[in-house]
Parts: C-alpha cells; structure tokens; sequence
C-alpha cells in the first residue's frame, strides 16, 4: 500500500485505484492463479499421504525395516539428498524434500524450522548449479542478449558453464547446510525453533510405505514431462507453473484410484482429506499472492535500477565481483525474485565489467550468487514461502532462523569474490 501510495504521488483515491488493479491483474495473469492452485493442491497431497498412512510407511520403511534413519543426523539426510537430486524446479524440490523430512523430523524431535532451511537451501542453489531447468534457460536467453549486443563473443553455454564455477554463494550454501545437518549445529535463533511432539506410532503401518512413495514419483516424473511437453520438446523452455499446475491435478487423480484400490481410504474420507488440505493452505496462497504484488510494486518503482545508479561510473575492477554481489543481493531481497535480480542485473555487470576490464565470468557469477542469496533469505521469495510450507512451518519462523546460516554462507561468499576479483583483475 505503501509503494502504491508513493507511485500514485500521494493520490489516496489513486492509491485506492492502482491497489484494485495490481491485484486485479495478477489474478488475470494464469501463471498467478496456477500458483496459487498449486499452493492449495499441495495441501491436499499432504493431507491424504498423512491421512492413509503413507508417512507412518514411510518412517516404518526407512527408519525399522531397513534402519537407513535412526538418529537426528540421518533425519534431515534424506531430505538433504532430495534437494540435490530434485533439481529439476525449485518448488518442486522444495515440495519433496519437505514430505520426506517432516516425519522424521517430528520422530527425532527435530524443528520444522530446521528442515524448512534444509529445502530452502537446497532449491535455488541446486537449480542454479545444475541449470538443467528453467533457471538455465532464463540465464542463456540473458547472457545471449550480451553476446548479440557485441558486448562479449563466443557461445552462451560455454560463459554459463564458466560463470556457474563462480557461483560461490550456492556452494556455501550447499556446504553449510550439509555441516549444520550432518553435526546437528543450530545456531541463533534456531536453537529456539519449535518443536513438533512425535505422533504416536502404529506397529500396524509397515504396509503403506508405497502410499508415500507413488504420489512422489507421479509428482517428479510428471514435471519432467509437462516441462518437456510446454517447453515443445526443450526442456529448458518449459513452464515450472504450468508444469506443477498440472502435474498436481494428474497426481490427485492417480492417488484417488491408487489408494481406493488398496483400500487405504474410503471416498469420503479422500474428499474430506482433500478439503482440510487445501482449507490448510489457503493463508499461504494469500501470502504468495501479496509477495506477488509486492514484487510488482518494486519493479513499477524501479527498485533494481535505483540501486544499480549506487555502482557509480567507477570503481576499482579487483572490487566489480562484490560490489554486484552485494547488489543483486540487495535486490533480490526486496523484490523478492532472482529471476528478476538476473534480469535486472546482468545487462549492467556484463558491460561494467567490459568497460572495467575485469573478469566477465566472475561478475557474471557474482549476479547468480547474490540472486541466490537475496531470493534465499527474502520473506517474501516464493522459494521461502513453499519451503515454509513444505515443512509446515511458519514463514516468519522460517525467515528468522535460517538466516545466520545465510549470512555466514553470503560473508565468506563476498570475501571469495573480493579474492578472485583481485587474482584475476
């Protein structure tokens, strides 16, 4: 409102008027309302793998039956391993690794908050180390741009490649979240974290581990393939909302005839499941459809622009790396997108850093990381928000907790650029 207010010069009735039609043309636009579907359908997934014991199955499997999780440490581990695999969308990683961990966590009295940070930071960093996805489409397209401005030659594939070895601020990431899970650290507010209480256990669900197990496999094959399907046939160009939408739907249906044929609920049972699960989400999609328009206002306001003016026309070239860093991080956090911090960020580092004559790739990977970064810690990020969700923990919770983690990861990361942009320069 506030933002609406200062682009409307102070116009109450404006205010009012430019308010109606932000949200107005968010819920026209179909990638929004595909969001928000997706938010809700996730809900009901959740709910009937819990309902029809699917996570009783689950904790039998892994934990009894084949005893792979039977301390804290390997409690966030099989989630850890499906943030790195899963790297084929970020919500959809985010979505898989939080239903793996959330019964282990709550068996070994582990906070939600903990595995929340454990899917954020296994998202974003993943996909934008294994490009495999949308985020390499969007990065080649950008750095495309460049090369047909004649601003650098050469392939867009083979500067990707380079800039992705310096993308240090996911590395850090990556490292820390797996030193935090494997010696069980918690740090600042963490170590206050909630904790959910065990549910009681049942001898009687060794049976249903494959209630857990399908519902995940339709969800990631089918992302794969509607990827493949939206993006005719290249993966790369693929639409992650319109894939998920789908894919979600697909995966409620299968469940419906899948767990009606092993008599695991009846359908009323399914259908009430269905509802508690979606009622349960709704707070998040109305979170997700302000962060939208949050990061709308930012853009209207020119946010990223006005931050970039900061860089000057000139600064020393060993010093670009971490001053862009520092930028797309910035930006990134209050706008709440890296895709955007990309967009926004990389036509201006790649000709700085030709006019500076410093390393180009480095620069490049400076824009990554502090997208990363900013996208990684902002409470408005829809990478955030689904982590939160996932997990089923508290978006504010989730914020606060992992961002010493963040910091840490974002500080040594800026000392790295600092390093490699004096080496190289």
């Amino acid at each position: 409102m506030v933002g609406e207010f200062i682009i409307a010069d102070f116009h109450p009735v404006d205010t009012l008027i430019l308010i109606a039609e932000r949200f107005g043309g968010l819920l026209s636009e179909g990638w929004v309302l595909k969001t928000l579907a997706f938010a809700i359908m996730v809900g009901s997934v959740m709910a009937l793998i819990e309902r029809s014991g699917g996570v009783d199955g689950l904790v039998h499997e892994l934990s009894v039956k084949r005893s792979w999780v039977n301390s804290k440490r390997g409690a966030l581990m099989p989630s850890f391993i499906a943030g790195i695999i899963v790297f084929i969308e970020s919500s959809i990683t985010s979505l898989v690794a939080g239903a793996i961990g959330r019964p282990f966590c709550d068996r070994y009295g582990i906070s939600r908050a903990k595995l929340a940070f454990v899917c954020d930071s296994t998202s974003a960093p993943v996909c934008s180390l294994i490009p495999l996805n949308g985020w390499g489409a969007l990065l080649l397209g950008l750095i495309g741009g460049q090369i047909t401005a004649g601003l650098i030659g050469g392939e867009s594939a083979t500067w990707l490649i380079e800039s992705i070895a310096f993308n240090f601020y996911a590395f850090m990431a990556l490292i820390i979240t797996f030193i935090a899970v494997w010696f069980e650290l918690d740090i600042g507010p963490m170590r206050h974290a909630i904790v959910v209480p065990p549910a009681i256990e049942c001898e009687d669900d060794r049976g249903h581990f494959g209630l857990f197990l399908w519902p995940m496999v339709w969800m990631i094959s089918g992302v794969i393939l509607f990827m493949f399907i939206t993006g005719d046939g290249n993966i790369f160009k693929g639409s992650g909302s319109t894939s998920i939408f789908y894919t979600l739907i697909i995966t409620l249906i299968l469940m419906f005839g899948y767990y009606r044929f092993k008599n695991a609920l009846e359908i009323d049972a399914f259908l009430s499941a269905s509802l508690q699960g979606a009622k349960s989400m709704a707070p998040i999609a109305a979170i997700l459809l302000f962060a939208f328009a949050i990061g709308g206002v930012s853009s209207d306001m020119e946010v990223g622009k006005y931050l970039a003016s900061f860089i000057g026309d000139y600064l020393p070239s060993s010093y670009l790396a971490g001053a862009i860093f520092i930028l797309a991080a910035i930006i990134a956090f209050a706008t709440g997108t890296s895709w955007g911090t990309f967009s926004i960020m990389l036509p201006i580092a790649v000709p700085l850093a030709v006019g500076l004559d410093a390393p180009i790739a480095l620069c490049m990977g400076a824009v990554i990381s502090g997208g990363v970064f900013g996208d990684h810690c902002s409470p408005i990020s829809d990478t955030t928000i689904i982590s939160a969700m996932a997990s089923g923990c508290e978006v504010g919770e989730h914020t606060r907790t992992q961002l010493p983690y963040a910091l840490i990861a974002a500080g040594v990361s800026f000392v790295l650029f600092i390093v490699f942009g004096i080496v190289l320069s």
